[in-house]
């Protein structure tokens, strides 16, 4: 699942425990294609501070040169008391960094395509859980694309046409279908 590559998608995986159902329907959409899956518990993502300054092991940095690296990023999140993981939420905080202390690097995201893949025990989409994702898209320049939500009881059942349709949009724009 994790092949390197420029044109690649870049799945980054927002779930607070391995073998999570948003991992697991993440393994089974990319199954077979081309992604780059990274998962935000593999790395140390301090908390946004307002004085820039972070422990050497902090991983943010590592993380902002893979987003940049990649034509399209995919945030693969379940859903916490209606929003995103608490492990994406600290991550889209460090984005601040992209727009103070490196906005050099906060330009270089304009043009990246963003797709948003939920997965939750409700019927439906939490209203408003994609706001935050499309808002920091447009802030930094970026396309939201599409999202898809995956209800959790469901995971079993084969993946219906609207989940592969979601992944045709995803490599359509890196000509990888």
């Amino acid at each position: 699942m994790e092949i390197n590559g420029r044109h690649q998608p870049l799945v980054l995986l927002g779930s607070a425990r391995k073998g999570s159902d948003t991992s697991k329907l993440v393994e089974r959409l990319f199954a077979g294609e081309k992604a780059r899956v990274l998962d935000l518990l593999d790395y140390k993502i301090c908390h946004y501070n307002y004085s820039g300054s972070y422990p050497p092991d902090d991983s943010f940095q590592a993380l902002v040169q893979e987003l940049l690296a990649h034509p399209v990023l995919v945030f693969a999140t379940p859903i916490y008391w209606y929003s995103m993981s608490g492990h994406m939420k600290v991550f889209f905080d460090r984005l601040t960094d992209l727009v103070s202390i490196a906005k050099k690097q906060g330009r270089q995201l304009k043009g990246k395509k963003v797709f948003l893949m939920a997965v939750g025990t409700d019927d439906a989409l939490p209203e408003g859980f994609e706001v935050p994702f499309r808002r920091t898209a447009r802030y930094l320049d970026m396309e939201f694309i599409a999202s898809c939500y995956f209800a959790s009881a469901a995971l079993e059942a084969p993946l219906p046409a609207e989940v592969h349709a979601f992944l045709k949009k995803i490599l359509a724009l890196t000509g990888e279908n």
